[in-house]
């Protein structure tokens, strides 16, 4: 019961998870995931997959390829209804969309400066006193490369919804590299989750 409230709480949040949510836990290749909250006419949909997925790499970009190869892939994303295919007797159209490519730095920047405010005010001495060591073992950790994902959002209008009955996942055949995507999706009804495979493209709302 717990789970069905939490994931209906999500569907009035879902678009300010780009603000609270946004972090790249320990996250599986292969593996997306999709959130979807329906209201009246409206659908809200939260995108994440793996850098590995979409451009088939996770280092920071900095040839002109890479750089090009996440440009790209980027553009892509912001296209949903060529990658999530409604039926198109539901008559959706896309209102909103964002699309980017996050990096875990981002989200240590945040937490690295207020740790550093916070040495600068009670641990000089704390250092003085023979922690040079693992302040460099904490420098030469942060350095090391972090994860990045992909992450969009998208606001749709449907005029039919009564006809929503599935949605193909052409997501698939556009980023190969890709093999499941986690989807939960949020009405007025409740809670339901799928995971949808490589191999099984069409995820079945009629059920």
């Amino acid at each position: 019961m717990k789970y069905v409230l939490c994931l209906i709480a999500l569907s009035t949040t879902l678009p300010a998870l780009a603000e609270d949510t946004r972090q790249l836990d320990a996250h599986e290749h292969g593996v997306g995931k999709l959130n979807i909250a329906i209201e009246n006419s409206t659908i809200t949909m939260e995108f994440h997959a793996p850098g590995a997925d979409i451009v088939g790499f996770e280092y920071e970009a900095k040839s002109d390829a890479d750089l090009a190869a996440i440009a790209s892939a980027t553009a892509i994303l912001g296209a949903p209804l060529d990658l999530f295919i409604i039926p198109d007797a539901a008559a959706c159209t896309v209102m909103k969309v964002h699309a980017e490519l996050e990096s875990e730095d981002d989200h240590n920047e945040h937490d690295d400066e207020a740790h550093d405010d916070h040495a600068e005010e009670g641990h000089d001495d704390h250092a003085e006193n023979g922690h040079d060591d693992n302040d460099e073992g904490h420098k030469e950790h942060a350095e090391e490369p972090g994860h990045t994902e992909f992450h969009a959002e998208y606001t749709l209008m449907c005029e039919n919804l009564d006809a929503l009955t599935e949605i193909t996942f052409a997501y698939f055949e556009t980023f190969p590299n890709a093999k499941e995507v986690e989807v939960q999706i949020i009405t007025a009804k409740g809670a339901q989750a799928f995971e949808v495979e490589h191999d099984a493209p069409v995820l079945n709302l009629r059920r």
